[in-house]
């Protein structure tokens, strides 16, 4: 009941969009197996798979770009639809037909067209909330993603071993149900002047250009920067840890992987409103650095702890913490800190750092694997989120007392 009383009183799209999460996540299917569909099903090498994976991530950022500048200048919700609509259609197709290649590129237009996505559920979010309500308001869509997957994985891990074609055709159907939920349910968002209140001034429209934009926030450009830090952690999940996870259980790697997903999901579900109730007091950045101390203890002890699954879930439960602290705290962060009329691009900036990190992380870290296996991976991963927090922690600094000179 008390979950229910968090949540109440925010704007009825925040509940569609909580809805249409759950359903995108729950029939997401392909992506998160990626790279054992690529090893293991089409026979690529780690170091193509790498390639693949890395080229999915790097066609998000124009796209990202190209989606957020859409969302702020002409519609949120046109933006969304075709976004959508295509990414879905592309992996839809991909259940009937059995080329490696024509279902690579299929995919890749898929990413593509899912990078308008996110930042037009940012920006829409952003509109709808006040800075008082953000925090509850991201932390519900974010809780929506999670219900989802904590069933996803196991389905999807079902269909990977026993039924691929369906893998594809049911993760397009179910992205296509969420449309039409964003369709009936949320209507346009793209603010005309006048809704942010003027004590926000960090939220009133800005003119120029988005390079103009972000080099009068250095604050805000510094924290895209140093995020990329936790990113390329958090990529991990999706590629050196299903690879890890078949280099240990072998034949039940896949399933194991699916089991890790949901006990990651199944962790923000139930530690989200506690989390929050918690961390709610502390700045965003405090909160950011503690969510990077347990993904730098959860991702650093996969290298170490061999072939215990009881070890595998501790692991997973401590970096599904930081995730449960870290991502809603970014995106609040990037919310108040973004100009109103820059808020898509900003999101998509963002975005922009994540599919570098991505990239960085599954191409340089697929040869990486090639020449010293996967175990070796985690120590610098450990290393990478060691360097994020100090930096985190700097910039915390130079917010604290540059705020104290105003």
């Amino acid at each position: 009941m008390s979950i229910f009383n968090t949540y109440k009183g925010l704007p009825k799209c925040i509940y569609a969009l909580f809805c249409v999460q759950i359903i995108n996540r729950l029939g997401d299917f392909v992506f998160p197996f990626l790279s054992l569909l690529l090893t293991q099903k089409l026979n690529f090498s780690y170091s193509m798979t790498g390639v693949i994976v890395m080229t999915a991530s790097l066609v998000t950022i124009p796209a990202s770009l190209l989606g957020g500048r859409s969302a702020d200048l002409l519609s949120r919700r046109k933006t969304y639809l075709i976004g959508q609509g295509i990414a879905a259609l592309a992996v839809l197709i991909c259940g009937f037909i059995k080329n490696p290649i024509a279902i690579i590129s299929l995919l890749i237009v898929s990413a593509f067209f899912n990078g308008f996505v996110r930042p037009t559920i940012y920006a829409i979010t952003s509109d709808v909330l006040s800075p008082e309500k953000r925090q509850i308001g991201s932390s519900l869509t974010y809780l929506g993603i999670n219900i989802g997957v904590a069933l996803g994985p196991i389905i999807a891990g079902f269909l990977f071993n026993n039924y691929l074609s369906l893998l594809f055709i049911l993760d397009g159907l179910s992205s296509f149900i969420a449309i039409i939920i964003f369709y009936i349910f949320v209507e346009e968002t793209r603010p005309q002047g006048g809704s942010i209140p003027e004590k926000n001034i960090k939220e009133k429209e800005a003119s120029g250009n988005l390079i103009e934009v972000l080099l009068k926030r250095p604050s805000l450009a510094f924290f895209l920067i140093i995020n990329m830090f936790f990113s390329f952690a958090y990529s991990q999940t999706t590629f050196s840890l299903p690879m890890m996870m078949n280099e240990v259980f072998k034949a039940n790697g896949a399933n194991n992987y699916g089991y890790l997903m949901s006990i990651n999901a199944i962790t923000v579900i139930f530690l989200t409103v506690i989390i929050i109730s918690i961390t709610k007091r502390f700045k965003t950045l405090i909160n950011i650095i503690i969510g990077g101390v347990f993904y730098m203890i959860g991702f650093g002890m996969i290298g170490i702890i061999g072939s215990s699954f009881f070890l595998f879930i501790i692991s997973t439960l401590s970096w599904s913490i930081g995730e449960v602290i870290t991502v809603p705290n970014n995106g609040v962060y990037l919310a108040n800190n973004s100009p109103k009329n820059f808020r898509a691009r900003i999101s998509a900036v963002s975005n922009l750092t994540y599919a570098l990190s991505t990239a960085l992380g599954t191409s340089v870290l697929g040869k990486y694997i090639d020449y010293y296996g996967i175990h070796k991976v985690w120590s610098l991963v450990f290393i990478a989120v060691f360097i994020g927090i100090c930096l985190m922690t700097a910039l915390h600094i130079y917010n604290f007392k540059h705020e104290s000179l105003k």
